[in-house]
């Protein structure tokens, strides 16, 4: 580290990061959350059922000419660059506000800003779960450097005397964007509140330019609320449902907890712990007030944890955090704490590169272990091939899968044929392909992973189901799952009931 400078050094570990995620975007398939979202690019719309659009519109451009998962896979990799560059940005205006007013406070006892932005590059390169959202593209891949960036404009508020139109019109544009990216983005923008109403001393409810901001923000996110209009807002329903979860229990808010800190690292939090020991001595509003763009967020998945939740919901929060455990982790290199440091840091590394290569010899198949996650990243683009010919051969125009989550690869990878799901649930194929006519004929793909028995009967099922072939997915010898493929006639409807 002697021969570069920490700004260089940044640079570089993100960059071999990026190689590291270039590469494994051209040798994995589609995830069920990429390939759905990979389908909102090829059916345009102000909105979709379960997220905002610009998940989709964003990959409009290149799903147009290409199915190539490498070559869509560079806008998450892009998002993710930003979203580094943006952390150290946030870290060395975090480290000028707390020099800032206080120049003969912590001048030589805080560390170089340029060692705290390296820092804060080095603990997000080593959270492991980061690197998942920087090859997949997923609504908080986007919500990510949004959140940095209305961070940075926060930031901006508190060093300026007061904000120009073009301040305004910039935080306007990115609260829409970032509500058009999740609808947790509402979050964000309580944590900028939360930074205006930390510096009491300035006006800014009763400027023009903040009601200008609002309006622009709510012109940007218009599309969602029309679409929600004219859909019973159906998003918004299924948002609440889906974020309060099942029976609550606190073993799931320990669960949470436990699986955030191996997701993320101890190496953020121990870079916090060290910020707040030793450098919140001045700005305490204003730097808590930053904190709760974290805090906010955190806390919200945490209490919703109880009813379930998804561990990436809060990699925004985390990125954030980041500026914060990069000053603290740099106090403690300054402390000689470098032992500690060198420990966390090289023992996630090597979590990441142990979870790469987990990644790219399938998982593990065992009779000790009941299921093989990473199986799901393999076979679905040679099945959907499968599908797409044996439909052909068969003279049937659509397929179907008996679960929502099998759909969106089996769509993606046997387009541009219809896909139908089987299942009594409300999701994006009601609004894409809707419900299977009654008599229609199908291709029936079974899963090996999520298996189901041949809906064969009187109600909601076909007359009959004939087994057409079959498909094996190895990896290094291994068989990974198995898919099955049916011709399935004569769907009973008539008699469903919703």
């Amino acid at each position: 580290m002697r021969h570069q400078s920490p700004s260089s050094w940044a640079v570089i570990s993100v960059c071999i990061a990026a190689v590291v995620h270039f590469a494994l975007g051209f040798l994995v398939e589609f995830s069920v959350d990429e390939a759905h979202y990979a389908l909102y690019a090829k059916h345009l719309a102000w909105s979709y059922f379960d997220h905002p659009p610009l998940v989709g519109w964003i990959q409009w451009p290149l799903v147009a000419l290409t199915s190539s998962e490498g070559i869509i896979r560079l806008i998450p990799e892009l998002l993710w660059i930003i979203s580094a560059f943006l952390v150290y940005r946030v870290t060395l205006e975090i480290h000028r506000l707390i020099l800032g007013r206080n120049s003969g406070y912590l001048t030589t006892t805080l560390p170089a800003a340029n060692l705290c932005g390296l820092m804060a590059v080095l603990a997000i390169i080593a959270a492991p779960l980061p690197h998942v959202l920087a090859i997949g593209l997923l609504p908080d891949t986007l919500l990510t450097p949004l959140s940095l960036s209305l961070m940075l404009m926060a930031l901006r508020w508190t060093r300026k005397d007061h904000f120009t139109i073009a301040d305004w019109v910039i935080s306007g544009l990115l609260l829409g964007l970032a509500g058009l990216s999740k609808y947790t983005a509402a979050f964000t923008a309580f944590a900028l509140l939360a930074v205006f109403l930390a510096s009491p001393k300035k006006a800014w409810i009763t400027k023009v330019g903040f009601w200008f901001a609002v309006v622009i923000a709510l012109i940007v996110i218009s599309p969602v609320l029309y679409w929600n209009w004219i859909h019973d807002w159906i998003s918004f329903k299924y948002q609440i449902a889906h974020g309060s979860g099942g029976t609550w229990a606190w073993r799931r808010v320990a669960a949470f907890t436990g699986i955030q800190i191996a997701c993320f690292g101890p190496l953020l939090l121990f870079g916090v712990y060290i910020f707040l020991k030793h450098c919140l001595h001045s700005q305490k509003m204003i730097l808590i007030a930053l904190l709760s763009f974290f805090l906010i967020p955190f806390m919200i998945f945490a209490s919703l944890s109880g009813g379930g939740s998804l561990p990436h919901w809060t990699t925004p929060a985390w990125f954030c955090l980041a500026p914060f455990a990069g000053i603290g982790l740099a106090k403690a290199w300054a402390m000689h704490r470098r032992l500690a440091i060198r420990i966390l840091l090289i023992g996630q590394i090597l979590i990441c590169l142990l979870g790469f290569g987990f990644v790219l010899a399938g998982g593990i198949s065992s009779s000790a272990v009941k299921s093989n996650p990473i199986a799901d990243l393999y076979g679905w683009k040679l099945a959907g091939q499968k599908a797409a010919q044996l439909a052909q051969t068969n003279k049937v125009n659509a397929i179907a899968v008996q679960n929502w989550t099998l759909g969106s690869r089996a769509a993606w990878y046997a387009s541009p044929l219809p896909t139908f799901i089987l299942d009594q649930r409300q999701d994006q194929f009601d609004l894409w392909s809707g419900q299977l006519p009654a008599g229609g004929s199908v291709l029936l793909i079974n899963w090996s992973g999520m298996a189901f028995k041949p809906p064969v009967g009187s109600n909601l099922a076909f007359e009959v189901c004939d087994p057409l072939d079959s498909l094996e997915i190895v990896q290094f010898g291994r068989v990974l799952s198995k898919f099955d493929f049916s011709l399935c006639r004569n769907w009973q409807a008539a008699s469903a009931a919703p």
